[in-house]
């Protein structure tokens, strides 16, 4: 623990990822363990930690297993490091492993520990699938049953339908509604127009294939299960084919919100090392950038707000924080939950009676350039395992500020529950 008052800087090593895929594409047949596993193995390889012990490792999962209740500790134990290295398991939604990264930093920066990873993975593919209620009841009865008659009464209450699977749920149990659905009301709250969102998918496509020709994920990615590039990511995709695709949330004519302009449903895991400046400096690791803040908001979205806009407010109380203007940043990672998300987060930055009234500001942040936005491609052309896009958008963050040797970055990923979990990062 520190002493003297003084909070340790929190150094971004860097990251590493598998390929995201298509959910029921290429990790069909592989767990949450065994993507996250092999992630870690790279990133070990990657920073020669074999054998090494660190103070901690975060990891969580948004769609899982029970049997995988010690998910991280699992991980930990195949991954070449130290046995000694502990390991937990977390979740915040889509904003999992933004929170892994920021609660193994507040750990550095006090001092508790020296160095750690924060990560995450997601399968779609191995959804867990349940039994219903009523047949877990007449289960359940069974098993308290003291004699063998009370073990075997419970099951003359067995119907057909107690046979139904239940499938993991993807609606807001206080709405009923899906991501998608949430997101076609705040599509149309913000006037956010079908050709606007298909230009930016167009764009997050475009992007992340130049990045990949440029070789600027060969060191972030770990080939897995014979995959070497996201396979989401649409080479040939047009602005033609993007608007020829039907709206797939809200059919009545008035939907804008396309499986173009969303993101699919993707399996895959990532990771990122995180230290103090002097674990980093002995273990002659060069430090991709600094982790100096972070933020997490909610918002009243039963009622009030779009279910996916609290990185609105969290971006805006975080500048706060740090006395910076939305402007005073070189690159900004907003993930693309949907297209319209992260236009509806611009705009309303931009609104000066949105700023005025939602987030208590005297005027409106402003537009940010969007030549500075997700300049290597992002989640609508990348893919989303749920809990493993924070640390890919940090890892992208930190490597973007280390090759350009300065400079300052934000990151915003929207979540479920009305959430949002932000970031800033600036160049060692």
């Amino acid at each position: 623990m520190l002493h003297d008052g003084q909070v340790k800087r929190v150094a971004i090593i860097g990251g590493i990822r598998i390929p995201f895929c298509r959910a029921h594409s290429v990790y069909t047949n592989s767990s949450n363990q065994e993507m996250m596993t092999a992630t870690l193995l790279a990133l070990v390889q990657k920073f020669d930690l074999r054998g090494l012990m660190l103070g901690e490792v975060a990891l969580g999962a948004v769609i899982k297993h029970s049997k995988d209740w010690n998910l991280a500790r699992e991980c930990v134990i195949d991954s070449g490091l130290s046995l000694r290295t502990p390991a937990y398991d977390l979740q915040r939604a889509c904003g999992t492993s933004i929170e892994a990264c920021i609660n193994v930093g507040n750990k550095i920066a006090l001092g508790q520990i020296e160095a750690g990873i924060a990560g995450g993975t997601d399968s779609v593919s191995d959804a867990p699938i349940t039994y219903s209620d009523g047949f877990r009841s007449v289960l359940l009865a069974s098993h308290r049953g003291r004699t063998f008659l009370d073990k075997l009464k419970p099951w003359f209450g067995l119907r057909p339908g107690h046979f139904i699977p239940q499938f993991p749920g993807v609606t807001e149990p206080r709405t009923n509604l899906s991501m998608g659905e949430s997101m076609e009301i705040t599509a149309k709250e913000f006037d956010i127009s079908r050709e606007h969102q298909d230009q930016l998918s167009l764009a997050s496509h475009i992007k992340a294939a130049a990045a990949y020709d440029a070789g600027f994920y060969d060191d972030l990615i770990a080939p897995y299960n014979d995959a070497e590039e996201d396979n989401n990511l649409r080479r040939d995709t047009t602005y033609e084919k993007l608007q020829n695709l039907k709206p797939v949330f809200d059919r009545s004519g008035e939907g804008t919100m396309t499986a173009g302009n969303s993101t699919p449903l993707t399996d895959g895991a990532s990771a990122v090392l995180m230290a103090s400046e002097s674990w980093a400096l002995k273990k002659n690791l060069p430090i991709s950038a600094y982790l100096t803040h972070c933020k997490v908001a909610a918002v009243d979205f039963v009622s009030v707000d779009g279910l996916l806009m609290a990185p609105v407010f969290a971006v805006s109380e975080m500048l706060n924080d740090a006395g910076l203007s939305l402007q005073d940043f070189d690159y900004y990672e907003i993930h693309e939950a949907f297209a319209a998300q992260t236009i509806a987060t611009l705009k309303a930055w931009q609104s000066e009676q949105f700023c005025r009234e939602r987030l208590g500001r005297n005027q409106a942040m402003g537009p940010i350039e969007l030549a500075k936005l997700n300049v290597k491609g992002g989640s609508l052309a990348i893919g989303h395992p749920f809990a493993a896009t924070g640390t890919r958008v940090i890892a992208t963050m930190a490597k973007l500020l280390y090759e350009k040797g300065g400079g300052r970055g934000l990151v915003s990923v929207c979540t479920a529950g009305g959430m949002g979990v932000t970031a800033i990062l600036e160049a060692a």
